[in-house]
């Protein structure tokens, strides 16, 4: 019987020992020779890249990569040099007014609402004299708001109430509707309605009269002594312009002294209002996003004072408006106008007016405007508007500024 004899397993090569010294040593023998096998083909593929680099390096540029990149660094540089004028132009000029005390390097941009040679624009000359004005028309009443708030204009002159036929309840709540817009000054000016006509036309030549409604029953009386063919129109600058454009030589418009200036008109005779009504005047106001340095010019002919306007809300309605006046009266603080406007934001004010709960009496509530003498940095003035907020449900400082007067015997 043959016995087959097998040898024993052969140990780990990590394992040393005698008896697999043998084995041990061809297997490190074979790492060192792969190791060095490798390290010679890393040093060859290091001086093949090498290689391609100088190839690259000294082969010429096609002329497409070669125009790829002077574009691309002169694209880097006028991005560059248009980074750098916008923000020179911008240190030079600023989005807004420079703060009081700074010089501009800019006119003044004074919008104004209403078309060109408008009262309106009149008040805007006579507000800011100076050369160094830019004053625009605002064709709607909001745009003079809007302008303020995007920066284009630096001031904005509106018209808030006149003598005659009382405030311009819009401009009241357009300052409501904007809480950025404040009131920076306010002008009082004499209207002067002018007759106006083309140039050598005789006032015998004359057959109608052409303005707006509210100009004509202003000079209702004048009219009558006239007696001529009166027609109303929806602006007294554009009927001026119209008139002057197309040579209407039988049409005269009543309209400002600023419209005879900008369209070429003749004045016939100024001051044609109706006398007997004892006078008529126009209060502007003269708006702005702060105190800068844009301040309208001081008084010719009359003074100035210090005026603060505050709108608010009252919880008991207009029979609580009597505390909120006392609160000013009480400091010897004179309020020189009231008005109010609907409250939009809470338009019905519900009273209970018996213990039951079921006699419930509906009122329309509204925000009340108080004008009170005094600017709002006088520690009197600012201790009665304290006051006032703690009772009101809402105020709100609308402008503290300087009340002129022009032309004003």
């Amino acid at each position: 019987m043959a016995i087959t004899v097998h040898p024993p397993p052969l140990p780990p090569a990590n394992v040393i020992s005698r008896k697999s010294g043998s084995v041990s040593l061809s297997i490190g023998v074979r790492a060192a020779a792969n190791f060095e096998q490798n390290k010679q083909q890393r040093q060859e593929r290091q001086v093949e890249k090498g290689r391609r680099k100088d190839i690259r390096t000294s082969r010429p540029s096609s002329p497409l990569g070669a125009s790829d990149e002077v574009a691309s660094r002169l694209g880097y540089e006028i991005a560059v040099a248009n980074l750098e004028r916008l923000f020179w132009q911008q240190a030079a000029t600023g989005d807004r007014p420079p703060a009081s005390g700074e010089p501009s390097s800019r006119p003044v941009r004074v919008a104004y609402q209403g078309s060109r040679g408008s009262y309106c624009q009149e008040a805007a000359a006579r507000a800011f004299p100076s050369s160094a004005c830019e004053a625009f028309p605002c064709a709607h009443m909001e745009e003079a708001f809007d302008v303020l708030e995007d920066h284009s204009a630096d001031r904005a002159v509106v018209p808030a109430e006149n003598s005659l036929d009382g405030p311009i309840d819009r401009n009241l709540d357009l300052l409501l509707r904007h809480p950025g817009v404040r009131i920076l000054g306010e002008l009082v000016l004499p209207v002067n309605h002018c007759l106006l006509s083309l140039p050598g036309v005789l006032r015998s030549g004359l057959r109608r009269v052409i303005s707006h409604p509210q100009a004509l029953s202003h000079c209702r009386r004048s009219l009558e002594a006239l007696g001529l063919e009166v027609d109303e129109v929806s602006s007294a600058t554009d009927a001026a312009r119209f008139v002057a454009e197309n040579r209407v030589a039988d049409t005269a418009v009543i309209g400002s002294r600023m419209a005879a200036r900008e369209f070429g008109l003749r004045v016939q005779k100024p001051n044609f209002q109706d006398h007997h009504l004892g006078g008529n005047f126009t209060r502007f106001l003269q708006l702005g996003l702060s105190s800068g340095h844009a301040q309208a010019s001081s008084s010719i002919g009359g003074g100035a004072a210090h005026k603060t306007t505050v709108v608010f809300t009252l919880d008991g309605g207009a029979s609580d408006l009597f505390r909120a006046m006392w609160i000013f009266e009480s400091r010897d603080l004179r309020v020189t106008r009231v008005d109010h406007r609907p409250n939009r934001a809470k338009p019905l004010r519900v009273v209970d007016r018996g213990d039951d709960g079921l006699r419930k009496v509906t009122y329309l509530d509204y925000v009340f405007v108080l004008d009170v003498e005094g600017s709002a940095s006088d520690p009197v003035v600012e201790a009665a508007l304290a006051r006032l907020n703690e009772m009101a449900a809402f105020a709100r400082v609308l402008g503290s500024y300087t009340c002129t007067c022009q032309g004003i015997n």
